[in-house]
């Protein structure tokens, strides 16, 4: 048995191929809509975030016999679980990541973390987009949202959740731009043309995450970006492409009953 940490539309598809390959896995999602599409594709799943503790206990209740880490590029809480638990039970601990993409425009500038970009955000004037999700929503509102030379908007997953976040953090519904993408780059041109965006905040969550899309979007229209870096992490075991880790995975199964 196959522990996995899934949720992306990348990690659904190794999902999918692990499964096609006749080996049995359980996979871990953080959101109803993401174990809504595992269950579709007929891949056994659990739903909610698992510290070290929880994650060890379904290991060891499914008898799993490695760690399959496919979790989002920002997901570094998650990773240090995963990491954890495998090490705890010595078991082996397999990286799935999205391969990186660097961008040349002279108007970018990369940070290593939410609070940087936030305070840099904060030296500007006009319209900031954030396109980095509702997780560190509050580190831009604390640095932002009474600024009066900003306007802030958030472009999230129109989730109920998210939504009550916004009203707690007092951001204005009309600066809220609730959509689900993938987004093609004229579809962003336009959204930032309506908005009047000068400035777009990004993390580099790579091609899958269409952050190429987000970029060249805006490198066309001269608008400019601040891109949060990835977590840097010694993940040991690390693929980007799914076919090293389904190899291994068959000859963990030969030699192991996986």
């Amino acid at each position: 048995m196959i522990f996995m940490l899934a949720g992306t539309s990348d990690a659904r598809a190794l999902a999918l191929d692990i499964k096609n390959e006749g080996l049995q896995l359980l996979t871990t999602v953080v959101t109803e809509n993401a174990a809504t599409e595992m269950t579709k594709a007929g891949i056994p799943v659990h739903v909610g975030r698992l510290p070290a503790d929880e994650m060890i206990h379904l290991i060891q209740t499914n008898e799993a016999n490695v760690v399959v880490d496919a979790s989002h590029p920002f997901a570094e809480e998650a990773s240090k679980n995963a990491m954890e638990a495998a090490k705890q039970l010595g078991l082996p601990y397999i990286r799935y990541e999205r391969e990186s993409q660097s961008f040349d425009y002279e108007k970018l500038t990369v940070v290593s973390s939410y609070k940087e970009a936030a305070k840099i955000a904060a030296t500007k004037k006009g319209v900031v987009m954030l396109t980095t999700g509702s997780k560190t929503l509050q580190v831009f509102t604390e640095e932002l949202l009474d600024k009066p030379d900003i306007r802030l908007l958030a472009r999230m997953l129109p989730r109920l959740d998210n939504m009550e976040k916004c009203e707690q953090l007092g951001f204005p519904q009309k600066n809220i731009i609730a959509i689900q993408g993938p987004f093609s780059k004229e579809f962003d041109q336009a959204l930032y043309k309506q908005y009047g965006v000068t400035l777009m905040i990004t993390k580099e969550s790579g091609k899958v995450g269409s952050v190429d899309e987000k970029v060249e979007a805006a490198k066309e229209l001269g608008i400019e970006i601040i891109m949060i870096a990835r977590p840097k992490m010694d993940y040991g075991v690390s693929f980007s492409e799914f076919s090293p880790i389904i190899k291994l995975l068959k000859k963990g199964a030969r030699s192991h009953g996986l």
